[in-house]
């Protein structure tokens, strides 16, 4: 705390003896002789300690103490004094914020002991203010969510206009699109985020212990429950509560969630006690939810309950534009965790990278680019270095494979104003498919036709129109 103490009384010799009495002690003293002067020095000098007289001119002290203890920036100890140490005087020194009371004529030893209380108290209100704003320097850091694409920014509107609010939110994403990261922006954007927020993970708990994970347990409950705990509930009490894959959730559980949800209180395994909490409800899941309610895996009055805003996370695959930003974050970050140099990307592992399919999302680019960090030498990573194997993509149906090979021409088709995608696209996907074909039979076309299941007549008119010829299928 700053050592600077004001004091304010418009008697000249109590401020002789307190000043002498606080420079023993190592303070800077400031003084004031009446209320107005009193209250522009606790504003502009911020003095860690104050005594005040109740009785001044201009602004008694009780006055000063309840105005300045609205000024949220304010956080000094006020002692105030007084030649009648009544009883109303007291209690409404107190409840107007008062660190203490003394009564004069003041014994310095009683002084000292309440100075060093006082002392104690704001070094203790400081380190507690100083922790919260590292944890909070710590969770901005951790809710960095990467992108500017569309449905990035999207998405970003969203938790700006919920985060307010204590709506329940349901996030729905594909493993690793970040759904926890949305998650703690949330929280973290909100009025609860000095709270905590507390994540459980329905997929990662066994059934049999996910009623105790969430609502916590009373001693002897169960075997093995051999003192209380407390469960997630109770844990995020004022704070957030994440609900992560909750579609992996048990039918009679989702019961006990929806309740809890509903009435803000639950029972602990073996409790015969409600409890009740006040915590915010996220949940994230990346399960077809409706679908689940349709086969009876999932309460519809949960989901109803869980679904008042959804918040869809898109794949990377769907935001690739976002590929090299991600990548220069984790570069960065990197940096910062493990002390390497920086990397970068040559422009041909950039294209890498924007051609893969990311099965694994923000997660697999982010193992991806660590493991090329850690093995390779190289500062500028090259396509050699980002070991994308085979095993890393996913198996794509054909229909998915088509989807994406055309998804780029028929974006840059369109931007051009172009019409008449049918037409332009089909001879594109049968010409290669009845070259391969006859390139199977050796120009048979009477085995071409039967393979691809059409009549030879209409297989002779296409290699016609398609302009292929036998030399277009040499082995």
């Amino acid at each position: 705390m700053k050592k600077r103490v004001l004091i304010a009384d418009d008697d000249e010799s109590t401020r002789w003896v307190l000043e002498r009495f606080f420079k023993e002690k190592g303070f800077e003293t400031i003084t004031a002789v009446d209320g107005s002067e009193a209250e522009g020095l606790l504003k502009s000098a911020s003095p860690g300690l104050a005594l005040m007289d109740i009785n001044m001119p201009g602004k008694d002290g009780l006055d000063i103490l309840k105005d300045v203890k609205k000024e949220a920036s304010l956080h000094t100890a006020i002692i105030i004094m007084t030649a009648e140490g009544t009883m109303k005087n007291t209690i409404e020194a107190m409840k107007r914020g008062a660190f203490d009371y003394i009564t004069k004529p003041i014994d310095l030893e009683e002084l000292d002991v309440m100075v060093d209380k006082a002392v104690e108290n704001l070094s203790l209100r400081e380190e507690v203010s100083t922790l919260k704003e590292r944890l909070r320097e710590r969770l901005a850091s951790e809710t960095v969510f990467v992108g500017k694409s569309k449905p990035v920014e999207r998405i970003f509107k969203t938790v700006g206009k919920i985060a307010p609010s204590d709506v329940t939110v349901l996030i729905e994403g594909e493993s690793g699109t970040g759904k926890e990261l949305v998650a703690k922006l949330i929280h973290a954007n909100s009025p609860r985020s000095e709270g905590p927020f507390i994540a459980v993970n329905s997929a990662a708990v066994p059934r049999e212990l996910m009623e105790s994970e969430l609502f916590g347990h009373e001693r002897g409950a169960f075997t093995g429950a051999t003192e209380t705990r407390k469960g997630k509930f109770e844990l995020a009490e004022g704070g957030t509560l994440f609900l992560d894959e909750v579609g992996d959730m048990d039918l009679e559980l989702q019961a006990k969630l929806l309740r809890a949800i509903q009435e803000r209180e639950f029972y602990r395994v073996g409790g015969k006690e409600p409890i009740r909490v006040d915590v915010r409800i996220i949940a994230a899941t990346n399960q077809d939810l409706e679908k689940a309610v349709e086969e009876k895996r999932f309460r519809e009055d949960l989901f109803y309950r869980l679904n008042v805003v959804t918040i869809n996370l898109p794949p990377l695959r769907k935001r690739k534009e976002d590929i090299p930003l991600l990548a220069e974050y984790f570069f960065e970050r990197f940096h910062q965790e493990m002390g390497i140099e920086r990397r970068h990307l040559s422009k041909q592992a950039a294209e890498e990278l924007m051609s893969h399919s990311w099965p694994g999302n923000v997660r697999e680019l982010e193992n991806v680019l660590r493991r090329a960090v850690l093995l390779s030498p190289n500062l500028i990573l090259m396509p050699e270095d980002l070991t994308l194997t085979k095993r890393q993509h996913k198996k794509e149906s054909l229909e998915e494979m088509i989807a994406r090979r055309l998804e780029p021409f028929i974006e840059k088709t369109s931007s051009r104003g172009r019409q008449e995608l049918y037409d332009s696209i089909m001879p594109f996907m049968e010409r290669p498919l009845i070259k391969l074909v006859l390139k199977k039979t050796r120009f048979n076309q009477v085995k071409a036709a039967e393979l691809l299941g059409i009549n030879r007549n209409t297989l002779r008119k296409k290699i016609k129109e398609l302009k292929i010829s036998r030399k277009d299928v040499k082995e």
